[in-house]
């Protein structure tokens, strides 16, 4: 059912910053002139990087077109941001990050190119898809190079889960599509592991996905292949019917895949 309708989120100053988050003289300078326009302020729960369960924002109003709404979760210093949306004119973009240097660097990245269908959102990117997207409103969700939370006891902090799946199959429109890339091998399989048995989504090339040529070749990806490590792609679409949904594959007795490595577990 859609949402009853609400007040646009007030835009006045409030603080999701980091305490121990320090920016230097060029983000302070793009944070002062460019936030008021292309900062989304929603309100939060007890963490100031939280997205309040009553949150709303209208996005057709906000970038005062209706329009394919893409998200990022994850922006960085928006360099795959800036340059997706310069080549989706189309599409209204908004971006999730919780740290506000980065945040501060993709302003003046979105200035300098003159881009203007890209809104920043300083929040938590699962709690904003959550609250501040319908069900079946997400054309396209970008996760590159999510933090991979190497210690085994930190696994479960990682984005890509079960319960994140299906918060994204709810939020895809028929056909919508999901692309991630990470550059560690574990995490990639991990993110097969799941996504592949997830229900309400399709792996679009059965296995891993080609680079996406759309997707530009930042500076953190290329120092993760600078150290011999591999990327891998991955794209899940929703299907455009209940009809297009396959069967979960049968875990105990499927023929066993190529790990990232390109081996076949015994």
């Amino acid at each position: 059912m859609p949402r009853p309708d609400r007040p646009r989120v007030h835009r006045e100053v409030v603080s999701y910053v980091r305490r121990s988050a320090r920016m230097n003289a060029s983000q302070e300078k793009a944070w002062t002139t460019l936030a008021d326009d292309l900062v989304i302020r929603v309100p939060a729960r007890e963490l100031s990087t939280s997205v309040h369960p009553d949150a709303h924002v209208d996005w057709a109003a906000t970038f005062g077109r209706e329009a394919p709404l893409f998200v990022e979760i994850g922006s960085g210093r928006g360099e795959a941001l800036v340059a997706l949306a310069e080549q989706h004119p189309e599409a209204n973009v908004v971006a999730f990050e919780v740290f506000q240097p980065a945040v501060a660097s993709t302003l003046s990245r979105i200035n300098r190119h003159g881009v203007t269908n890209v809104r920043v959102v300083l929040a938590n990117g699962v709690e904003g898809l959550e609250h501040l997207f319908a069900p079946v409103t997400v054309a396209e969700l970008w996760t590159f190079f999510p933090d991979p939370w190497h210690k085994p006891r930190h696994h479960k902090r990682r984005l890509v889960s079960p319960e994140f799946a299906e918060l994204v199959a709810s939020r895809l429109v028929p056909g919508g599509q999901w692309r991630l890339a990470t550059d560690w091998a574990d995490y990639a399989e991990a993110m097969r592991e799941v996504l592949d048995v997830a229900p309400g989504l399709v792996n679009v090339h059965g296995g891993w996905a080609p680079r996406w040529a759309e997707r530009p070749l930042t500076k953190y990806e290329q120092r993760g292949l600078d150290a011999g490590r591999e990327v891998h792609d991955l794209t899940y679409r929703r299907p455009d019917a209940d009809a297009d949904v396959p069967t979960v594959p049968d875990l105990l007795h499927r023929e066993p895949r190529p790990g990232a490595s390109g081996e076949v577990p015994l």
